[in-house]
């Protein structure tokens, strides 16, 4: 029997995910299952966009969730399956941060809805160009601390600020898009009040983080 029809009856028995027949095939292949689901995130964004300016909102919330879902999905079914890929890798951060610039952009365009700061033209702009900045430097920094080898590398290693960061994130865009659907108007003034509230909180993890990282990286730098 060889390797291949091996593997081929591990994997009807159930014992090895379906993506992942062999380390070798799952670094070879390049659009696993992980990375199709990334790649549906990339390509609603587009659809997002069209419903925002068509205000098709629960379209809009409902691409915007989803998107979430599949975004927690990518990553625990790459591991589960031992089928990380290094395209994989590159994509996951990037389709994050094109989802969550966009929807930043888009709810900056107008003023706030409702809520104690309703009418209020500045502070989501302001936040979005923090928040956007922000990921654009650390982008400049992951890619400048890869070249200066290892050590420097694991400094701009994800921590527990970008994480609580990029969860309150989430969860105010999807309370701040969720009020304008008519499934959460009726409490539109708290759903919005508690998004402006994550995303300031969100704000202040992004200023934290970043300076967390410059220390790390500090030393490399003088």
């Amino acid at each position: 029997m060889t390797l291949r029809q091996d593997m081929r009856i591990q994997r009807r028995g159930g014992e090895m995910p379906p993506c992942a027949s062999s380390s070798q095939d799952a670094q070879t292949t390049l659009f696993t299952i992980p990375t199709m689901l990334t790649l549906a995130r990339v390509v609603a964004i587009p659809a997002l966009v069209g419903c925002w300016c068509s205000q098709m909102w629960m379209w809009c919330w409902g691409l915007f969730i989803g998107a979430s879902v599949t975004d927690f999905f990518d990553g625990y079914l790459a591991r589960a399956w031992n089928c990380s890929t290094p395209f994989g890798a590159f994509l996951d951060p990037v389709a994050d941060k094109l989802m969550v610039a966009t929807i930043l952009i888009l709810i900056g365009t107008v003023p706030i809805p409702a809520g104690y700061f309703a009418g209020n033209t500045w502070i989501l702009p302001v936040t979005a160009c923090i928040i956007i900045a922000r990921e654009i430097t650390m982008s400049a920094l992951r890619e400048w601390g890869a070249t200066l080898g290892p050590e420097a590398h694991s400094a701009v290693a994800v921590n527990a600020l970008g994480k609580y960061k990029t969860s309150s994130q989430m969860a105010s865009l999807i309370l701040l898009l969720g009020a304008k659907t008519t499934v959460v108007s009726p409490w539109e003034a708290l759903a919005t009040d508690t998004g402006l509230a994550l995303l300031g909180i969100a704000a202040c993890l992004t200023v934290s983080s970043l300076v967390s990282y410059f220390r790390g990286l500090w030393k490399f730098m003088v």
